[in-house]
């Protein structure tokens, strides 16, 4: 498997690169975000570890870029950064970050996390059998198979952490998720004290599928708890 590793400090790349090739990775390495956007086409990686701090394009950008385009939205993202207050790390989970590592970080621990990357995407492709029939509610409609959603049949454009959100809703109508949980499960990890980003994303889903346009409301707040997908 091949991993990008996108930092402007050579020592970083460099530790990375040797923890990883001696776990067998494939690495590619680059120190700017605009050379990674380049690499990302030419190499297509697997996974991808993207410093937030970046001369020129900062790493929330290229996220940003990365999620935004169809042939590369579905490329797990680890972001590191010295950056590691709260307001940082949501930010860099909003964009489409699926984990985020603070500097000064522990070589191994990154490489284990790489590797839970990867064991959940692979998850997510032997899953996908057990996922693909449509699922319809009124003017909306999930297609597994496609990875879209329909509001109206007109196809919206979600995120890949906005699409895993509402098929986990979607796929258990009536149940109630927790901030928590719905973190675990879709992020990953455990983000304990990160529940914003759960809020945020519901919103842009409702603003998505219509609840914003005067349409019925599908996904629904539980006050003190979290959200359910109506039954």
């Amino acid at each position: 498997m091949t991993i990008l590793v996108v930092d402007d400090e050579t020592e970083i790349l460099e530790v990375i690169k040797y923890n990883l090739e001696r776990d067998g990775f494939n690495v590619v390495t680059c120190q700017a975000g605009k050379e990674a956007i380049r690499l990302v086409k030419e190499v297509k990686p697997d996974l991808i570890i993207l410093d937030v701090m970046l001369p020129g394009m900062s790493g929330l950008e290229v996220c940003r870029y990365l999620r935004q385009n169809e042939a590369t939205r579905k490329i797990p993202i680890v972001m590191i950064s010295a950056r590691c207050e709260e307001f940082d790390k949501v930010l860099g989970l909003e964009m489409g970050a699926d984990d985020y590592v603070a500097k000064p970080f522990s070589p191994r621990e990154l490489v284990a996390r790489v590797k839970a990357r990867l064991r959940a995407q692979n998850d997510a492709f032997e899953e996908k059998s057990d996922r693909e029939q449509k699922i319809v509610r009124g003017h909306l409609m999930i297609d597994p198979q496609k990875y879209a959603v329909y509001v109206n049949d007109v196809k919206q454009t979600l995120t890949t952490k906005e699409f895993d959100l509402l098929m986990l809703l979607a796929s258990n109508p009536g149940r109630v998720f927790s901030r928590n949980h719905l973190l675990e499960e879709i992020w990953g990890y455990d983000y304990h004290g990160f529940s914003r980003t759960v809020d945020v994303h519901i919103r842009h889903l409702r603003q998505k599928i219509g609840l914003d346009r005067g349409k019925e409301i599908l996904i629904e707040t539980v006050r003190g708890v979290g959200y359910r997908f109506v039954e």
